[in-house]
């Protein structure tokens, strides 16, 4: 249990380590002042760009695969890692990404290192889920929305394809669907008022 307790921690380290404001020392911009105020890859795009924001989309799925891939299968002596323990390492980077400890607990939301830990887990997934965000966003323009509708895509095709053999797998796929949705309770809140923001130029239903 101690090596379950010791990987957990550092996959949440991982997740610590934020893109948007890593990059954002190199250009003096704090994104979290700026557009949304959020520190993931859409506010990015917004406040800093194409290519910034293509490089905090790296290192934000990247972390994701190196929490679920790499870190559970460390050898470092302090006993058996459980079958488990990929996904829970999974699950701390998210959870690292949203909650920083480097960076006063204030962080993204999520989706983009839970894309990363499905490399790892369930690579084929990753272009539905793929090619259901981008059907989404041109129907409907809300980047939010279809962040949580392919969140909850990604267990639905687990649960088409893989089960009874992958329980786990769709336990955590419903788990993160869960906590995608929760990060993204503002921009629920602002879509209830007709205040969230739609990117109209890829709509079907502009404004």
């Amino acid at each position: 249990m101690t090596d379950a307790i010791v990987k957990i921690l550092l996959a949440y380290t991982c997740g610590s380590i934020m893109g948007s404001l890593l990059l954002g020392r190199f250009r003096a911009l704090d994104i979290r002042t700026t557009g949304s105020g959020n520190a993931g890859a859409t506010n990015a795009l917004r406040s800093g760009g194409k290519l910034f924001a293509l490089g905090v989309m790296i290192i934000d799925v990247g972390k994701g695969a190196v929490a679920a891939g790499v870190i559970p299968g460390l050898a470092l002596g302090l006993g058996a890692s459980p079958d488990w323990l990929p996904y829970a390492c999974g699950g701390a980077a998210v959870f690292g990404h949203c909650y920083p400890l480097f960076h006063g607990f204030r962080g993204g939301k999520g989706a983009a290192t839970v894309v990363g830990t499905y490399l790892v887990f369930a690579p084929i997934l990753v272009v539905p889920m793929l090619a259901v965000w981008i059907a989404t966003i041109l129907v409907i323009g809300y980047v939010g929305l279809a962040t949580m509708i392919t969140g909850h895509a990604a267990w639905v095709l687990i649960a088409a394809l893989w089960l009874p053999e992958q329980n786990t797998l769709l336990v955590y796929a419903v788990v993160m669907a869960c906590f995608i949705v929760f990060t993204h309770r503002i921009n629920i809140a602002r879509m209830r008022e007709g205040t969230e923001s739609r990117l109209g130029q890829l709509s079907v239903f502009r404004k």
